[in-house]
């Protein structure tokens, strides 16, 4: 991952990588529960990408 963890994934809500990597890490693999915990991708959508790539890196370590 080349992202740092306080970049921001998702502009509408200010998510950031390392707090879907903390909700990852929590066993959190459903995008709608990252979405309901942070507002991600209940905005314009342009983050959902991002973080379902993260869900599958997580699900292929």
């Amino acid at each position: 991952m080349t992202e740092q963890l306080n970049d921001i994934i998702c502009h509408c809500s200010g998510t950031t990588y390392g707090k879907i990597m903390e909700l990852l890490a929590k066993g959190h693999q459903d995008v709608t529960v990252l979405s309901n915990k942070t507002g991600a991708c209940s905005g314009c959508g342009s983050c959902e990408d991002a973080i379902l790539r993260l869900i599958d890196e997580q699900h292929n370590n």
